[in-house]
């Protein structure tokens, strides 16, 4: 079946159609004022590349930071909060502490919703799922016909304690429906049915902001693909490493917030399985940002929390918190678009702003002055003006000299070179501060990785970066250039739901606990059923357990024919261990969330044909020059094709379509069986 994959990124939109002629990529330049014109163009060209007409492709998966941009720039629609009366300042106050103690001027952020279009009901829920006080339903059709009066398209519903007994957020849901049908509604008890009100109510709220955009571009795009032709099943890549469908993602468009970065993750724990690579760090760098993703043993870290947009120097804390399953990463502002400046005391700082694809960096001829980490790569020679983007444009290095010399070597008092080369230590710099401090919130090493690169910017800075970090190896698999995109195609269909019911250890009770876990199968079920996928269902089922008074759990696994006390304390103190290194004796456990996983493999990279169709098959080498911070040294420019099993030794430029791998002195690079290239730091 040929499968089509599309990766909407800050700059570049990705296209990958795998067919019987192994992969055919391209990459076109995002739109913004409507990116499904990017997407359109890219499928277009794709299939015309490959030969294949629209009717032939079988499946098309999509991921797209759409929801992402829409909460960080704030352009979703008009949302109002309908909660208890009393609490619509709970996604305001938040956690009611200082993340960085010592700053007055802090920046918090702002709530999605503004206070005049929260409004408070009259209602309550016991923590114990009672009805204490019945539902105003008077009071709440006079807020929402006031809200509505304002303009407001879309509510998010959150009432406390609502994840116990959602009686009160279902009627209130059932009213408003019928007397104003055109509002767009998200529950808290659908989108996320979990304890602790004020997570539950922002991932509401991000949910109820994007929904009306999300919904609109996901049923345009189908029915504009579906108008070429391409009448098959649309499937969207979530946060989690998972696929789920049209319906589902436009119910539950936050789902979506991390979904290339996730594809990316996919891709890698994909190839470390295939190389029997034990520790991995994961390097995704495209336009606009860098991701950085630790995988031990095949499999990436998992979460249930994130944070969209932190305003303050990317600070835990600083931006609003998503409860939804996750690949857990770290995400900052470092990609070939990533703006250079010089601050007020004569620093250079690089992002986290990004020029885009409009006007994008200098270098593209579009319009852009301002000095971009691609210029800087372009003047470097990590560029060639006459391979990027497989020759579709011609990279204008004159401009790329001029941004860089007027807004960073004159003020710096250098050579436009060396300023070139002081925006691309900075960037590796800031990548390399983030793995370690990511590493270091989760108690691992990084050292004896082997670092997997991919994304049009990470083979340009991987050994740089490789050499910060003290990791001796990189590889660059097939078709890196377009990594996210490759990762969708291999991603399983997966669909993960949670429920908070709370139960000490020592009280536990196993038939409430199979009743919980017999629900949520059959609503992951559900939801894997649509996709009308064929395959073997693997099932995951996590208890989320802390000692009794702590803040925050550790997810164990379960079998839930094999409930008990004993299995679950044993699961419970081995995490505990992993994480923390010790147990403490003797105090009591509780249990406050259940969560269970479906998903339905689809097929791995090595099932995959790797050569990409469409690319060029000439060897190409010539000489170049490439600068190395101290002086410019002759270097060899190679195509992709023409690096075997014989080592190339540096400093070398190895380009193709998507994306170049700088192959600096004292490194050596060849080509392995599946089309990978491996990277060795001799010195």
């Amino acid at each position: 079946m040929k499968r089509l994959a599309v990766d909407i990124g800050g700059t570049f939109t990705d296209v990958v159609l795998a067919g019987d002629a192994g992969l055919t990529t391209t990459k076109v330049l995002t739109t913004y004022d409507d990116p499904a014109n990017g997407v359109l163009a890219g499928v277009d060209e794709v299939l015309t590349m490959a030969r294949v007409k629209p009717d032939e492709v079988g499946l098309v998966i999509h991921g797209t930071t759409l929801a992402t941009n829409a909460l960080i720039e704030r352009r979703g629609a008009k949302t109002g909060l309908i909660t208890t009366r009393g609490h619509r300042d709970v996604i305001e106050m938040a956690f009611e502490n200082r993340f960085e103690q010592y700053d007055v001027n802090i920046d918090r952020p702002i709530p999605l919703v503004p206070r005049h279009w929260r409004i408070g009901i009259e209602e309550r829920i016991a923590s114990d799922g009672a009805v204490l006080v019945d539902l105003s339903e008077e009071q709440l059709l006079d807020g929402v016909r006031a809200l509505v009066h304002e303009g407001v398209e879309s509510l998010g519903i959150g009432f406390l304690h609502s994840y116990r007994n959602a009686i009160h957020e279902r009627r209130a849901a059932e009213l408003i429906r019928d007397e104003f049908p055109h509002l767009s509604l998200t529950l808290s008890c659908d989108v996320c049915p979990e304890i602790r009100e004020y997570e539950r109510f922002s991932t509401t709220v991000a949910n109820a902001y994007v929904r009306p955009l999300m919904s609109d571009y996901l049923a345009s795009l189908s029915s504009q693909l579906k108008g070429r032709g391409l009448q098959c099943q649309m499937l969207l890549m979530t946060s989690g490493g998972g696929l789920t469908t049209l319906a589902t993602a436009r119910r539950f468009p936050i789902r979506l917030v991390e979904s290339g970065p996730a594809g990316g993750a996919m891709l890698a724990a994909d190839v470390s399985r295939r190389h029997a690579l034990e520790a991995v760090l994961s390097f995704d760098m495209g336009g606009t940002t860098a991701k950085i993703c630790l995988i031990d043993e095949g499999s990436p870290l998992h979460s249930r929390a994130f944070e969209v947009d932190r305003s303050y120097r990317f600070k835990k804390g600083s931006g609003l918190p998503i409860r939804i399953p996750v690949v857990e990463m770290v995400e900052i502002g470092a990609g070939g678009g990533s703006l250079a400046s010089i601050d007020a005391l004569k620093r250079l700082r690089v992002g986290p702003t990004s020029a885009g694809s409009e006007p994008g960096p200098a270098c593209y001829g579009r319009g852009g002055q301002q000095p971009t980490v691609s210029d800087a790569d372009a003047l470097l020679g990590r560029l060639s003006p006459d391979h990027f983007a497989g020759g579709k444009f011609k990279l204008d290095l004159f401009a790329a000299e001029k941004a860089v010399k007027t807004e960073i070597a004159d003020s710096l008092s250098q050579s436009t070179l060396a300023g070139a080369y002081a925006i691309s230590e900075i960037v590796e710099e800031n990548m390399a501060s983030a793995a370690r401090a990511h590493a270091s919130e989760w108690g691992l090493d990084l050292a004896n990785r082997t670092m997997i690169a991919f994304g049009g910017a990470a083979p340009l800075h991987a050994v740089a970066l490789a050499r910060k970090l003290k990791i001796n190896q990189v590889l660059i698999p097939a078709g890196a250039g377009v990594g996210s995109a490759l990762g969708f195609l291999i991603a399983p269909i997966k669909f993960e739901v949670v429920r908070s019911e709370y139960m000490t250890l020592s009280g536990l009770e196993p038939e409430s606990v199979k009743r919980i876990i017999a629900g949520m199968r059959e609503e992951a079920g559900a939801v894997v059923d649509g996709a009308a996928v064929v395959g073997r269902r693997i099932e995951q089922i996590n208890a989320y357990m802390r000692y009794a008074g702590q803040g925050y759990e550790v997810a164990v696994s379960l079998d839930a024919e094999s409930l008990s006390e004993a299995r679950l304390r044993a699961g419970f103190e081995a995490a505990y261990t992993r994480l923390y290194g010790r147990i403490i004796p003797d105090m009591a456990v509780e249990i406050l969330s259940w969560t269970l996983s479906l998903e339905v493999a689809q097929m791995s990279t090595s099932e995959m044909t790797m050569e990409s169709a469409g690319r060029g098959s000439q060897n190409v080498k010539q000489a170049i020059r490439m600068f190395d911070g101290a002086q410019n040294k002759q270097a060899e420019l190679v195509t992709r094709e023409a690096v075997t099993d014989e080592p190339l030794h540096g400093p070398a430029l190895v380009v193709e379509d998507q994306t170049s791998i700088v192959v600096p002195e004292g490194v050596t690079c060849q080509c392995l069986e599946d089309g990978s290239l491996m990277i060795r730091i001799v010195s």
